[in-house]
């Protein structure tokens, strides 16, 4: 467990770390630098169940979603919530898992870490289930959704700049925080399952989760890593829905149609309006029929991992009492 002190008054959370499942939610946990052992008050119409904590210089205040609820309608309810128990929240992240899509631009693979950036037309997320069909029967997107505040792609451009001259070694850092978390160390670590990507239209053959009756040979080749766990960083479009996505020629199809999609997930498009943030997702699976739950440990961890990296090289900047959250996001800039 991380170190534990007493925790500050309610208007000095500074950072809302929302995430959906149990695995992503003790990810989040096991990245604080201090748990609080004790709890602030919340709103009386505030349901969430919290976990508190310090990261470097910043506050932090963890949600995930209610067991086995899912999708972007939960997840706008539980961000909600905790911006009114926590008005001074100014730094807003969805850390967890996806299903990536790899492309000959962008060498996705199990365990690396897709981050939400604006590209293009869209602002970092898209939330490709919503539209309507026309005349002809084509799919039409409506609405645009938000991107993240100013202070999160200033922060976000230095960490690529800081990536580009010095490797960042997650495992190490990794290790270096778990450390005193044995349990974890071995639960969430990488599993020694190989990474195997099958063409888009190869699908699953059997009933079971493990490809043991898909055929070997099918496997798409991929030019070998520096290192066979080195873990990358991708930065562009993540598409949200609430449909989990388990074909890889409809995923490849979305991926075409929208101009280049790296990951697909189920919380983002339901935040971004109310509670613009930055996405951080750990890719688990090739979003298709071969999709297991073997890596979804591992990938909740690297996206955690990342997420703690980032606040590091954000300055601290406590709010004052009774900040009002709901202001345009460069007003929270320091």
């Amino acid at each position: 467990m991380p170190a534990t002190a007493k925790s500050p008054r309610r208007e000095q959370y500074t950072v809302g770390w929302m995430c959906a499942l149990k695995e992503e939610r003790a990810a989040a946990v096991a990245m604080l630098d201090v748990q609080y052992e004790d709890t602030p008050s919340q709103d009386p119409y505030d349901t969430n169940n919290y976990a508190f904590g310090r990261v470097k210089n910043h506050n932090v205040v963890i949600a995930s979603l209610p067991a086995g609820d899912c999708g972007t309608s939960p997840a706008a309810t539980v961000a909600n919530q905790m911006l009114r128990s926590f008005t001074s929240i100014n730094i807003r992240l969805l850390v967890g898992i996806g299903g990536g899509v790899p492309t000959a631009d962008f060498d996705i693979r199990l365990g690396d870490v897709v981050v939400s950036q604006p590209q293009d037309r869209f602002g970092g997320v898209v939330q490709y289930d919503r539209g309507k069909k026309t005349a002809g029967g084509k799919f039409e997107l409506t609405g645009q959704l938000g991107k993240p505040p100013q202070r999160l792609l200033n922060a976000l451009l230095s960490i690529q700049a800081e990536f580009e001259m010095n490797d960042f070694d997650l495992r190490k850092y990794l290790h270096e925080n778990l450390q005193n978390k044995q349990r974890m160390l071995e639960t969430f670590g990488r599993p020694h399952e190989k990474d195997d990507l099958y063409p888009a239209d190869y699908d699953h053959d059997g009933d079971g989760r493990e490809c043991i009756n898909c055929e070997r040979r099918k496997r798409v080749h991929r030019e070998n890593r520096r290192s066979a766990k080195e873990v990358k960083f991708h930065y562009g479009t993540i598409a949200s829905g609430n449909l989990v996505m388990k074909s890889g020629t409809e995923r490849d199809k979305i991926s075409e149609d929208l101009g280049g999609i790296l990951c697909f997930e189920m919380e983002a498009a339901g935040l971004m309006d109310n509670f613009p943030c930055l996405v951080i997702r750990g890719i688990c699976d090739y979003a298709d029929s071969h999709k297991n739950k073997r890596w979804q440990r591992y990938a909740a961890i690297t996206a955690a991992a990342y997420a703690k990296r980032l606040l590091s090289i954000i300055p601290g900047n406590e709010q004052p009492t009774g900040q009002p959250h709901n202001l345009p996001s460069d007003e929270f800039a320091p």
